[in-house]
């Protein structure tokens, strides 16, 4: 009987370190799905398709990889902010294009759309260390555009998109006017022991108890909630409350971290969003909540005396207190 136990217990023990050896091993494949299954790598559609204005944008990542990205503008007299995108962990730009389209009839605004590193038809593999280099590519070049409002650049990230994003902003106080996340994780290893409950033991985020003994295994870590903490930017956090990947507990942990030292954080969450479908189920009130945010915080520079631009400050903060609370 022993000798059973024993058998079992070292079993055991070699299906876990196997286990644990092949997660280290394809973590990779795991956070980041540049082609979905059944489908090619390739876009599926161009922005052309919906009758968008756009162009091929090439850049150079600060590691010579080369990156591709569309650059869609709304109309040549727009002066509107212009919208850095950041997509979910899965797919390409191309999936995005709908909600793409919509965010410009709704916002007035231009939309710069990278494809990360591995992703479409950009060359490498992707890795946080990577996709932070696209990021910053990405800003650069917008920042050195003669046919934008380059003091109206706003980060919009979604899921993964967020924690790029979120990273982008911190790096970047003087470039970016405001960050928008939406359904965005805590970190990587917080979702390591959501999506493989087991991990929980070995690996978590700054807001997990008790030591994490892998995490220095892990190589895309995401740590959002201590990135946002040291965002200086104004951010609005927008929660789907039946995402059924990322728990909405994460963007209220979010949001608490960054409220802490940066007052210029709104939360307002749709109660039948889901992790990919909020911008479609939140209607009209999720449009109208953004743009009251860009409003206020990324607005177009007009001829206006300080009495006026404070009363016009103060309305919109007032119809956001309204939006978040409806």
């Amino acid at each position: 009987m022993v000798g059973l136990l024993k058998a079992l217990v070292y079993g055991a023990g070699g299906m876990a370190v196997v286990g644990l050896a092949a997660l280290v091993a394809l973590q990779e494949r795991l956070v980041y799905v540049p082609v979905l299954p059944g489908l090619p790598r390739a876009y599926s559609i161009t922005p052309s398709r919906l009758r968008l204005v756009y162009e091929d944008v090439w850049l150079r990542a600060a590691d010579g990889v080369r990156l591709h990205s569309w650059f869609l503008r709304h109309s040549p007299t727009c002066r509107g902010p212009t919208i850095l995108f950041f997509q979910e962990n899965a797919g390409n730009i191309a999936h995005r294009l709908e909600c793409v389209r919509l965010m410009m009839q709704r916002l007035q605004c231009n939309v710069f759309m990278l494809s990360y590193r591995g992703y479409g038809e950009s060359e490498g593999y992707p890795s946080q260390s990577g996709i932070t280099k696209d990021a910053q590519a990405a800003l650069d070049h917008l920042v050195q555009r003669k046919d934008i409002d380059t003091s109206r650049i706003v980060i919009f990230g979604r899921s993964l998109g967020g924690a790029v994003g979120a990273v982008l902003a911190k790096n970047n106080p003087d470039k970016v006017s405001a960050l928008i996340l939406e359904n965005t994780f805590t970190s990587i290893l917080d979702m390591a022991g959501i999506m493989l409950p087991f991990l929980r033991w070995f690996i978590g985020g700054s807001s997990s108890k008790g030591p994490k003994l892998l995490n220095c295994v892990v190589r895309s870590p995401w740590s959002t909630l201590d990135v946002v903490a040291e965002v200086k930017q104004p951010i609005l956090f927008l929660s789907g409350l039946q995402d059924e990947l990322v728990p909405p507990s994460h963007m209220k942990m979010l949001y608490d971290k960054a409220i802490e030292n940066n007052r210029n954080c709104r939360f307002v969450d749709f109660p039948s969003g889901m992790h990919m479908d909020t911008w479609m189920s939140g209607g009209d009130r999720y449009w109208r909540t953004i743009h009251l945010f860009l409003d206020q915080y990324s607005p177009e520079v007009q001829s206006c005396d300080a009495s006026c631009a404070s009363e016009i400050a103060n309305d919109v903060i007032d119809e956001l207190k309204i939006t978040s609370n409806n």
